[in-house]
């Protein structure tokens, strides 16, 4: 059966890598992490508190299109009792920490990184952020700019491609894609950094008559004509799936639907997820199927770099979530509220991997494919 092919796929991809230590990894990473944030606010606010979340802001030098970012850190961080809240919204319990805890902060990053299979691109990543800190916050640096130092795509790699869950999740999606009927038109959507298309391509050959590669960003369209520039069906074009981008590419395209819509770890950035849905739905061919990898909880290993980059550009004001997520600072759905978002666009999800139960879920990264002619093949 289909959800079962592509378990067995997926598994098979991970080589030697052992998933059975996982989740404790994925918590000590986050962690990690989080306690790289503590000790930046430690050196800043030490025995200045109790303070509200402005006024700490204030005091880091928060550039106003980031100030959101300190009220994110703190709600993880009182969460994780590292830092104290009173019943008035101020913030307190702040400390320097000592070099033995910096250092042993290394290492538990470090080493949770091994043991999740990461390179060791991430360590350096991950510390060169908690360093930069002070200049992210500030808008002296840019987080763009370190996920993608001098254009190179190789950080990235490391995070969104090169691991056990991505490489499990990449087998899978190909597995499951095989599977289908028809794949003769494909659309992917927020392509940016082709952590998937790399792998679809190859087996889409001689089935796909356009492969239509879309970002909202040149750059990452720059990058997919260096990189796939070989694959005779591939096109890429400026897409801004926040918007409804049907009759542009009916207008671009042809009006001819598409078998096969991607989205990877992209869809979450939509202000209104049913909208997108609906629009996804609209420029789908009868039959055809809809393919989302997403991250289904924000770990705090993501805060040193997802909430910059989903700041609002300077000048700008950020956009507001309108979905279930409207006024919170959620950034992702949970693997549920994704089942019930498709279901209600007429989409119900065909395959959900990994299962629930698996300790590669501790990830938290899911396969969903939406696929009505393939539901009694599903198990």
């Amino acid at each position: 059966m289909l959800t079962d092919s592509a378990h067995r796929a997926g598994m098979a991809a991970l080589g030697a890598a052992e998933p059975e230590g996982f989740p404790a990894a994925v918590r000590r990473l986050d962690l990690a992490v989080l306690h790289g944030i503590a000790a930046f606010l430690g050196e800043e606010l030490e025995g200045k508190g109790p303070l509200a979340a402005a006024e700490i802001a204030a005091v880091l030098g928060a550039a106003p299109r980031h100030a959101w970012i300190v009220e994110h850190w703190l709600d993880a961080l009182t969460g994780e009792g590292l830092a104290e809240r009173s019943g008035a919204g101020r913030h307190d319990g702040f400390r320097r920490r000592r070099r033995s805890e910096l250092i042993a902060l290394r290492r538990d990053l470090d080493g949770a990184r091994r043991a999740l299979g990461y390179s060791e691109r991430l360590t350096r990543y991950l510390l060169d952020s908690l360093r930069a800190l002070p200049d992210l916050l500030a808008d002296r640096a840019s987080a763009q700019a370190m996920l993608f130092p001098e254009g190179d795509l190789g950080t990235a790699a490391a995070i969104y491609r090169d691991n056990p869950v991505n490489r499990y999740l990449n087998a899978a999606a190909v597995d499951a894609v095989c599977a289908l009927p028809a794949k003769r038109r494909v659309l992917e959507l927020g392509a940016g950094t082709g952590s998937l298309t790399a792998d679809l391509l190859p087996i889409l050959a001689g089935h796909t008559a356009e492969y239509l590669f879309t970002d909202l960003s040149p750059f990452f369209l720059e990058a997919a004509r260096r990189r796939f520039g070989d694959v005779p069906f591939l096109r890429t074009a400026l897409v801004d799936f926040g918007a409804d981008f049907g009759a542009d590419l009916a207008g671009r395209c042809g009006p001819e639907p598409f078998d096969l819509v991607v989205a990877v770890n992209a869809a979450h950035n939509a202000p209104h997820l049913g909208e997108l849905l609906g629009r996804v739905r609209a420029v789908l061919a009868p039959g055809g199927a809809v393919l989302l990898i997403e991250t289904c909880h924000e770990h705090h290993q993501s805060l040193l770099s997802m909430p910059f980059l989903l700041s609002a550009p300077p000048g700008e004001a950020r956009t507001e979530r309108r979905d279930r997520r409207a006024g919170t600072r959620r950034t992702y759905l949970t693997r549920e509220e994704w089942t019930a978002e498709l279901g209600a666009a007429g989409l119900p999800p065909v395959l959900e991997l990994p299962r629930p139960d698996h300790p590669l879920a501790a990830f938290s990264q899911h396969l969903l494919i939406a696929a009505p002619d393939l539901r009694g093949r599903a198990r």
